[in-house]
Parts: C-alpha cells; sequence; structure tokens
C-alpha cells in the first residue's frame, strides 16, 4: 500500500469510485479504501433507477448533470458498462399534489431535464397494463431509467485505476488522524497513510468513523428492502418505471419478465455488520399487493428473490456533501437516504472540484452543508408530495 497520497477517499460505493475517477482525472495522486470489496454495500443493494424527478433544483441538477454518464459512458468515463436502461421514468402523485406536480416539472424543463405533465390516456399507451382510477395525470421522463448499480461502482474503479488510482479492497480505515484541525492521516490495519485531504463516503459506518473526531450529525443506520416479482404468462409485456405516490411503492423491469420493488418502510438504528440481508415474509406479501394496484397483473406474480441492505439517513432524509469544520481537508458524502445512486456521477465531479480548485462549480452544494442541522435550515422543496420515503434506495 502506498504510504502517502494527496487525497484518500473512504468507502468504494459508487460515490466513492466516482470521487476517486474524477479526482484522478485531474492527476491527483488518490488511494481509495474499501474495507469489504466494490459495491458490497447500499450501491450493491439499490434499485438503481436513473431519474431526474426531485422537489428541488440541487438534487435535480445533480440527477441532471449525471445522465450523460450512463446514456454515453464509454465516451465519458471509458473503462466498463452500468447497464443502462432506457425504459423511461414515470412519476405519480395523489391529485391533491397535481399542482405541485406541475410545478415541479416545469422546475426541471429549467433545468434542461426531458419531461412533461402527460395525461392518463397517454400513460396507458405507454404502458397498457397501468391502473390510472386513483391519478389523474403524471410526470413522465421518457431519457430515463435504470442501470446496474455494481457494474456502475467496478467502471469508475477500473477508470480511476486506469489513470494511477490506488485501489484497495478488504482495508478498512480505522482512523482519520488530525493534528489540531488539520487532517494528516489514515490509520489501517496494514499502516498509516499520510495525507493532507480525505473525502470521507463510509456509508452506514459514518459515526464510528466521525464521532472520535467529535463529529455527529445524527445519521442513522436503516435497514430497507427489496423484491422481485416474476411476472405470470398472462402478463408478458414489461414496463416504465413507476415512482408512484399513492401507493407508497417504486417498481422497475428487471431482467425480461421481472418486476423489482420496494416500499417505504423504515428499520432505523440497525448494526450495518449484524443485519438479516434477506426479505421479510410480510414485506413481500406488501410489496405485491401495492404493485398489483398499479398494475394488476402482478396480482399473481410470485417471488423470485430479495435483499435488504443498509443505508443512512440524515435529519431531514438528504445529504450532506461538505468540507466537515472545524478540519481543514476533511470532505464528506454522507447520509444520503439511499438516493444518490443516480447523483453520484456528478457528485463525484463537484467534489474533484472542490478539492482541486476550492468550491464546487458544476452544482451549488450549498444546501447540502452539514452546518444546516445546526442553523436549522432543514432541506426542503418547494413544492413536496409528503411520500420521501420513496426515496431509500432509488
Amino acid at each position: 500500500m502506498s504510504l502517502s497520497a494527496d487525497v484518500v477517499v473512504i468507502g468504494g460505493g459508487v460515490n466513492g469510485a466516482s470521487t476517486a475517477f474524477h479526482l484522478a482525472r485531474r492527476g491527483v495522486k488518490v488511494t481509495l479504501l474499501e474495507r469489504s470489496t466494490l459495491a458490497a454495500g447500499a450501491t450493491g443493494k439499490s434499485g438503481a433507477l436513473v431519474r431526474m424527478h426531485y422537489t428541488n433544483p440541487y438534487d435535480s441538477a445533480l440527477a441532471q448533470q449525471s445522465l450523460e454518464y450512463f446514456q454515453s459512458w464509454s465516451d465519458v468515463v471509458g473503462p466498463g458498462d452500468p447497464g443502462y436502461r432506457q425504459v423511461g421514468v414515470v412519476r405519480l402523485v395523489e391529485p391533491r399534489f397535481d399542482d405541485r406536480l406541475r410545478a415541479n416539472v416545469e422546475m426541471l424543463r429549467g433545468l434542461g431535464v426531458n419531461t412533461s405533465v402527460i395525461s392518463t390516456d397517454d400513460l396507458r399507451e405507454i404502458d397498457p397494463g397501468v391502473q390510472t382510477s386513483d391519478v389523474t395525470c403524471a410526470a413522465w421522463e421518457p431519457e430515463s431509467g435504470y442501470a446496474d448499480p455494481a457494474a456502475t461502482a467496478y467502471g469508475f474503479a477500473e477508470a480511476a485505476r486506469g489513470l494511477g488510482a490506488s485501489v484497495h479492497e478488504g482495508v478498512e480505515a480505522t482512523a482519520i488522524e488530525t493534528d489540531g484541525e488539520r487532517v494528516i492521516g489514515v490509520a489501517t490495519p496494514l499502516g498509516r497513510i499520510a495525507t493532507e485531504t480525505v473525502v470521507a463516503v463510509p456509508g452506514p459506518w459514518a459515526n464510528a468513523l466521525l464521532k472520535p473526531l467529535g463529529l455527529d450529525f445524527g445519521l442513522q443506520p436503516n435497514r430497507v428492502q427489496i423484491t422481485i416479482l416474476r411476472r405470470t404468462a398472462d402478463d408478458p409485456n414489461t414496463h416504465p418505471v413507476y415512482i408512484d405516490g399513492p401507493n407508497n411503492t417504486w417498481l422497475r423491469p428487471e431482467g425480461d419478465y421481472g418486476t423489482l420493488c420496494g416500499i417505504g418502510r423504515d428499520q432505523l438504528g440497525i448494526d450495518p455488520d449484524y443485519y438479516d440481508e434477506g426479505v421479510d415474509f410480510d414485506y413481500i406479501a406488501d410489496s405485491r399487493r401495492r404493485c398489483a394496484a398499479r398494475r394488476p397483473a402482478l396480482t399473481n406474480a410470485f417471488m423470485r428473490g430479495g435483499w435488504a441492505g443498509v443505508i443512512t439517513m440524515s435529519p431531514d432524509g438528504h445529504a450532506i456533501i461538505d468540507e466537515l469544520a472545524p478540519y481543514r481537508g476533511l470532505f464528506a458524502i454522507l447520509g444520503d437516504s439511499g438516493t444518490n445512486f443516480k447523483t453520484a456521477p456528478a457528485i463525484g465531479k463537484c467534489m474533484a472540484e472542490w478539492v482541486t480548485e476550492g468550491a464546487a462549480t458544476s452544482v451549488d452544494l450549498r444546501p447540502f452543508r452539514a452546518s444546516r442541522f445546526a442553523e436549522g435550515k432543514l432541506f426542503s422543496g418547494e413544492h413536496e408530495y409528503g411520500d420521501s420515503l420513496l426515496d431509500v434506495f432509488r
């Protein structure tokens, strides 16, 4: 292992790998540490939706600037293949939120997102198997879809290696070392790495890594689940991605005949080193029922698999992306609450800009600052729908 680095990135999920890639592309000597294997945490368990629809312009801008990476991976990144599937994304809300949906679509269009409000007749043309009696319109993103989360992280890591980054799996960062308010190194079981800059992306191990430095942002590990349903012979057609507010669920295609789905349900305070990685029986039944409420042919779909993983919730359900005061050189991407897969390309780019130029220039990251909690300025969009739990693992 290198005994020194310009920057040490802690965490080999998609955000850590993206950051390492963008730093290496700028000529920075980068060491990436992953305690297990690349994408073994929340990244590999993600539903990996690629969509632009948020209720705030900041997450939306990150998602919009990330889309090109998925669409044109070989040109923008190079090695690997994120497995991007452009099937379109439908956002549904209760009719009482139709005005908010329209306002958010206009906000997104102002950012350059290809989206529009469509009628239920239009939606049934896109997906003849959809049930629309409880909605009056939908937001439609024809360029959006889903990807392979592990393959995306692997591609970023391989591209970073090709640019000279040092990537180490099975090497845990046990401590961030400081001298006063300055970062001076990272401790590992294999020795110390001298560095003046750390980008911490430790997922649900954030508290263990940061609390010895006196940093506590109220982060909570959260066990969330995903189920794979196999569509039956009388439902041969695939479908777009749905983010379904009225049914508090999301679903997307999985392979040729599967539907991968999740519902809003939290299990906070879980131990990320010891938890049930399977799916609860009642969760399977609930997922099937909610998905069938939107696509009735799924009523008889049978369970083909599923899993649980651990994401990290922040107090307002949005990520912290910041240099963590009072320490100079300690940057972090924390508490994304399960929603930063599709924004990881742009987040890595912004972090590389910040580390090398002193500020992120591609997207305004100030709303993601760590101090917002102490300031009492929690992150919220102007036109919320009241179904924020749908952000987990997607």
